[in-house]
């Protein structure tokens, strides 16, 4: 599948707002704000459900990979998801507190995101 393609298929599903569950969130991280690298997907079944989460990085920028693209379309669909919601532009960096580095820090590999607030997806 082209790459237009799939996107204009996720862009149409995450029009619709909200439409129950199950739910598939995206969410696109990379070094600065112009360039996503990593794209983490969260499935929710029903409402009050822990989330699954399935995450892909590259090595260019991941909403441009063909391949990635059509994968994360390819789950929305089997996932039967009556609702996707999508990032709109990148919201951090794509290493893991806690995990790529120490928690409540700023992050040693992503010097544009230091200083600045992570999105990590709670309130």
């Amino acid at each position: 599948m082209h790459l237009d393609k799939s996107n204009k298929r996720i862009a149409k599903r995450t029009s619709k707002g909200f439409q129950g569950y199950p739910l598939i969130a995206v969410a696109y991280y990379g070094p600065d704000d112009q360039t996503a690298t990593k794209v983490v997907l969260e499935f929710v079944a029903e409402e009050g459900a822990a989330p699954q989460i399935e995450s892909f990085t590259t090595g260019s920028d991941i909403r441009k990979d063909e391949v990635v693209q059509t994968t994360i379309l390819k789950i929305i669909e089997r996932a039967q998801a009556k609702t996707v919601t999508q990032t709109d532009s990148v919201v951090g960096c794509p290493h893991q507190e806690g995990v790529d580095f120490m928690a409540g820090g700023d992050c040693p590999f992503c010097t544009f995101w230091q200083g600045k607030p992570r999105y990590t997806g709670e309130s």
